[in-house]
């Protein structure tokens, strides 16, 4: 689902560049066998991650909207209709915005909601309080669909063992619901210890997870040829024109087909354009068509059955009951390790975004711990692990089947891809200098299309679609609160500061007894006296021998370039202003590149460092309302400690801090 789901699989994939710096999509068929052969590794990698959740999705999605369209009786031409819909959504939203258009707006070669952000906000002559906004609204969506992904991939998938022959009867809902979280615990539980080694099957299972469904489509489409006329789009025009509102109810479960979509950008920057797109268009989209297709002329032979028998039509669970007997539970085992795969996508992918929201202000610092001496990309999140753990034991027995949970599942992905869209039209404006007309004419389709596919799950709202609302909505809370909080402390703490010129000229007329080595002090303002200055001074009555004040910056792309990571500002004597800068797709070591720096910062590897730790009480006069004021403060508080984030050996740390009532 993001762009650190490559994080388990790039250990396994041998590059001459690192991975943060993925080859140029230059590619061509006259390149010499070596570059084919890294765009062959690099395909089959897309193929087991960036595929894995809409890989899943013929799994449930066509079951549940032939469902809803049966819901009033069913006929020949509305599963054609159903069908037709199903196909242009894969082309329209799948291959035409995202793998032809979006797949253009990258960032210094990355995806994403919050790259697509940091480019946005590139492209404005300020930092657009509504940009940013459209962005944090956009992750909270993600946390809405992250929690949903794991519960309904796996459930779908071990649901496949009801129809086992002999052993079908005696699995019962229970039965599912203890293996499908006995799955679900385990994948999670191994999270700590980075998943290098199961990453090396990701690829080569999903290409033959693609292949398998693929063929099973292709042999079933004989049962009912017709269906082939749903590459006609006019029947997914007439379905919808003829149906009122309940055409409204069947797009809104259409739209599982194309969940997942957003991950093809979000990887982008570790696969590469031209991996994803190959994956996409020689194996992904043609196998769910395939398959599709084979689901509906299946569907399509029942349902003459049924008529010629006299029985009603009952709509049932149309991919494994496809399934040959003596292949089906090998097909089941094979789909549990799909949806496994999907979700460790989404888990990782969780872990990705919110390393970048924390890189970009949006959320406080959490622990990140690095599962992988060679690969700085493979991270894991203590924190978002169990609440992500949390929230899909609690949905998984709260819904307790796949078909109650997909109506949950959409309104999320719409959501974000309809923020997707504006961002997108902000990119076209400001950053590509297209005219207002030409970005409207590409951009208000899309955005259209976006919106009706979020008008139609928002249908389904009482029927499970609240709860990732309910958890986009906490989250956005969140972010609002820890930005603004952070915003007034800013305030406060600019008002109360001494401007570091002023304080240099003034130890410069007085100046205090010195001793030896170097102090580095870390601040957000660096044209401003850090708090630990002052106290140090007040305190101590010491001034080192150099001294410098480092800030430490977020740039808008992913990753900074090492001739810009650094910029050093000579004040006096005493002082010099450093600026460490950084990518929001990295992890900050400020020490390490301090001694890079070489004599510009003598005594970087013995220097001490000494960092303000702030702390805040209530005030009834505060800049938010109490009950904000108490959410920031339990943030600030759970933290998790600068040294560790910024990697500075806790032994060369002394804190200082001040109090502020908020």
């Amino acid at each position: 689902m993001c762009a650190a789901s490559y994080r388990a699989f790039e250990k396994c994939v041998p590059m001459s560049e690192p991975p943060d710096r993925p080859e140029p999509d230059t590619w061509s068929g006259s390149s010499h066998g070596a570059s084919r052969g890294k765009v062959a590794v690099l395909t089959i990698g897309a193929i087991g991650v960036v595929f894995g959740d809409i890989g899943t999705s013929p799994l449930y999605a066509f079951r549940e909207a032939l469902g809803q369209a049966a819901s009033d009786g069913l006929y020949r031409e509305e599963i054609i209709g159903v069908m037709s819909l199903a196909l242009w959504a894969l082309i329209i939203v799948v291959t035409l915005k995202y793998v032809v258009f979006l797949m253009r707006a990258d960032n210094d070669g990355e995806g994403g909601v919050l790259a697509l952000l940091a480019l946005a906000q590139r492209g404005v002559k300020k930092r657009g309080g509504f940009v940013l906004a459209l962005g944090a609204v956009g992750a909270a969506l993600f946390y809405g669909d992250a929690v949903i992904t794991p519960s309904l991939s796996v459930l779908s998938a071990v649901e496949g063992l009801k129809t086992l022959p002999g052993i079908g009867p005696a699995i019962t809902e229970n039965r599912i619901l203890v293996i499908s979280l006995a799955i679900l615990v385990g994948l999670f539980a191994i999270q700590a210890r980075g998943t290098a080694a199961v990453s090396k099957l990701f690829g080569p299972v999903c290409v033959i997870w693609f292949l398998a469904i693929g063929a099973l489509g292709l042999i079933h489409i004989a049962d009912g040829p017709g269906i082939l006329w749903a590459i006609l789009p006019w029947h997914a025009v007439t379905f919808i024109a003829t149906h009122g509102v309940l055409g409204l109810f069947v797009l809104g479960a259409v739209f599982l087909t194309v969940t997942g979509a957003e991950a093809l950008t979000a990887d982008m920057g570790h696969f590469g354009k031209r991996p994803i797109r190959l994956g996409w268009f020689l194996l992904a989209f043609p196998s769910l068509t395939l398959n599709y297709l084979g689901q509906g002329a299946f569907a399509i032979r029942v349902l003459d059955d049924a008529n010629r028998l006299g029985k009603p039509f009952a709509n049932l669970d149309w991919f494994f009951l496809m399934i040959p007997d003596s292949v089906r539970l090998p097909m089941v085992l094979l789909a549990t390790a799909a949806t496994i795969i999907a979700s460790q996508a989404v888990i990782t992918g969780a872990f990705s975004l919110s390393q970048q929201a924390i890189q970009l202000g949006l959320l406080p610092r959490l622990a990140i711990r690095q599962t992988s001496a060679g690969h700085a990309g493979q991270i894991y999140m203590p924190v978002i692990n169990w609440l992500l753990l949390f929230g899909v034991i609690a949905l998984t027995l709260g819904f307790r089947t796949s078909s109650a949970m997909a109506a949950a599942y959409g309104i999320a992905v719409t959501g974000t891809m309809v923020i997707t869209s504006c961002l997108a039209f902000v990119v076209t404006r400001r950053r590509w200098g297209w005219s207002l007309p030409l970005s409207l004419a590409v951009i208000i389709p899309f955005l259209a299309l976006d919106l009706v596919f979020f008008g139609a799950n928002i249908l389904r709202v009482v029927e499970g679609g609240w709860v990732p609302l309910t958890i986009a909505a906490g989250i956005l809370l969140l972010i609002w609160t820890w930005v603004r909080g952070r915003r007034i402390v800013g305030d406060m703490e600019y008002d109360s500061a001494v401007p570091l010129a002023d304080m240099a000229t003034a130890l410069a007329r007085r100046a205090p007894a010195r001793v030896l080595g170097t102090a580095i002090y870390l601040t957000a303002r660096s044209d401003l006296t850090p708090h630990a200055l002052l106290h140090n001074l007040k305190h101590n009555h010491v001034l080192h021998a150099h001294n410098f004040v480092t800030t430490i910056r977020t740039v808008q792309k992913p990753y900074c370039d090492p001739e810009d990571r650094i910029r050093i500002t000579r004040v006096d004597d005493n002082f010099s202003a450093i600026e460490l800068r950084y990518g929001f797709m990295e992890q900050p070591d400020v020490r390490e590149d301090l001694i890079r720096a070489g004599e510009a910062v003598p005594g970087a590897k013995s220097a001490s460092f000494f960092i303000g730790r702030n702390s805040y009480s209530l005030n009834d006069e505060g800049g938010m309302p109490l009950w904000q004021n108490v959410v920031f403060i339990t943030l600030h508080r759970n933290a998790a400690d600068p040294t560790d984030y910024y990697n500075i050996p806790p032994n060369r740390v002394i804190e200082l801090g001040a109090q502020y009532a908020l």
